[in-house]
């Protein structure tokens, strides 16, 4: 029987009374019993903002803080949840928005306009309460019974509003804290699919080695420092503090706060993600156009998280004067990838089988995965088995003559309309969201080829001599 909303809150501020009773602390910055944020006041972001107004305000805009909102994750839950007769469970939820869950308000996200906006999400009370991760995947963490909150300060101040202590995991400088991100951002359906790999990609990668040239974490890339005060407080002094607006692909397709700053933050990010190379070996009847991607600043595999979703496409145009004599991965506004019915075109991606064998657009319909993405580097050296290329190419053959310029972009979509029609026709997502799925130019992939920028050297992947116009020397 479902409690009304009253009840709901009611039973929250309970619930978390008991999460958060107060059990002592050897760190020293506790109130008292009776002082401090009430149990339920620690429940809602809001009341972190007076004294941390930057962090709340970016994560308010970011995806963390729009996870139960999003109308892509509410539509595709709620068809799975009918298409599995309910087994589909907490699933989805139990990261979308994990602190309704632990606390009994939720057991399969169908409810989520009864809950108080706070609680669909991932807030602060659910990240700053982890105190162990248990696992590699779908939301292994523990939380504190204790009334501290964890973060990345070695020596907290003592503050009048809640206890707080030192943890690595919450450090993006500790190599342990990626363990608390990843085990979100790693999923194994219930049939045994491990459809994101996000934090698998990141463990095989040089990034997570102890060396101190090498290693990154994924608060280093996705939660970037500055020096100021980490809470408008007497006695606070000026710290490296962590950004939460926590930007990668996805951002909000509904009227959110910050929606405008978050997607600048994405488009920075992605526009450092990728460099490119172009070499041309001409022919009197036309061309062979090698083009090279490489993933330069993503500790993981690019596309990565829900990559099944996810369409990183090359757009290259070759021509001669205004005359174009190829083309490959020009994509209209509103138009699939999928379905251009190009030869030629180099797509990354995930695609999801069932058992016979047929592409699905639904996990829970999948019986296996496979694609392509663009690796990061690893720790092998070259020769070694496990050695990862990270410099990948794709030869496009041109004919009518040898172009004199080509160009080549890398564009990216969080999620293709194939994906977004295929909710739409099942009547669980309202067509409007359709126009709001943005399309990113990669910058740092924006490339020109001509005979004057080349330079005359052997092509890696031919082994020839050809014209190349190498992104890194510009």
């Amino acid at each position: 029987m479902r409690l009304p909303p009253v009840d709901r809150r009611r039973r929250a501020a309970l619930i978390l009374a008991a999460l958060l009773a107060a059990c002592g602390s050897e760190t020293g910055t506790e109130p008292s019993e009776n002082e401090g944020l009430s149990a339920e006041a620690l429940l809602d972001p809001a009341a972190c903002k007076d004294c941390h107004p930057d962090h709340y305000r970016q994560w308010s805009g970011s995806m963390h803080a729009y996870a139960g909102e999003d109308p892509v994750f509410r539509a595709m839950n709620r068809r799975g949840q009918r298409e599995t007769g309910g087994a589909l469970g907490d699933f989805c939820i139990q990261c979308h928005a994990p602190l309704a869950v632990r606390m009994g308000l939720t057991s399969d996200g169908q409810n989520l306009d009864e809950l108080p906006a706070h609680l669909r999400g991932v807030t602060c009370a659910w990240c700053h309460q982890i105190e162990a991760v248990e696992g590699t995947h779908n939301n292994p963490l523990r939380l504190a019974t204790d009334r501290v909150l964890r973060g990345g300060i070695r020596d907290p101040v003592p503050n009048s509003a809640h206890a707080a202590a030192y943890s690595p995991l919450h450090d993006r400088d500790d190599l342990r804290s990626s363990s608390l991100c990843g085990s979100c951002h790693d999923i194994v359906t219930p049939a045994g699919v491990h459809l994101e790999r996000t934090y698998a990609e990141w463990q095989a990668s040089q990034y997570s080695s102890d060396d101190p040239q090498l290693r990154n974490t994924c608060g280093a890339c996705h939660m970037p420092g500055r020096n100021a005060p980490a809470a408008d407080a007497p006695g606070v002094r000026v710290r490296r503090v962590h950004d939460h607006s926590m930007p990668g692909v996805d951002i909000a397709l509904t009227p959110f706060p910050e929606a405008e700053a978050q997607r600048e933050r994405v488009q920075a990010e992605l526009d450092t993600l990728l460099t490119t190379e172009i070499c041309v070996l001409t022919a009197p009847t036309g061309a062979q156009v090698e083009v090279y991607l490489e993933n330069v600043a993503a500790g993981h595999g690019v596309p990565s998280g829900a990559t099944q979703d996810r369409r990183l496409w090359v757009e290259l145009v070759a021509y001669a004067g205004d005359q174009v004599l190829h083309q490959s991965g020009v994509v209209g506004d509103g138009e699939s990838v999928t379905t251009l019915g190009d030869p030629d075109l180099w797509l990354l991606r995930d695609r999801m089988l069932n058992a016979a064998g047929d592409e699905v657009h639904m996990f829970w319909e999948a019986a296996r995965v496979e694609g392509e993405q663009l690796p990061a580097p690893s720790l092998a050296p070259p020769g070694d088995p496990a050695y990862v290329n990270v410099h990948v190419p794709r030869r496009y053959v041109v004919e009518g003559g040898p172009p004199d310029r080509v160009t080549v972009r890398a564009r990216m979509r969080p999620m293709d309309f194939d994906v977004i029609d295929d909710l739409i026709a099942s009547g669980d997502l309202d067509p409007a969201v359709r126009d709001r799925i943005p399309t990113f130019t990669l910058a740092g992939s924006v490339l020109e080829w001509t005979p004057e920028a080349a330079e005359r050297r052997v092509s890696p992947l031919s082994r020839r001599e050809a014209l190349c116009v190498p992104r890194l020397a510009r």
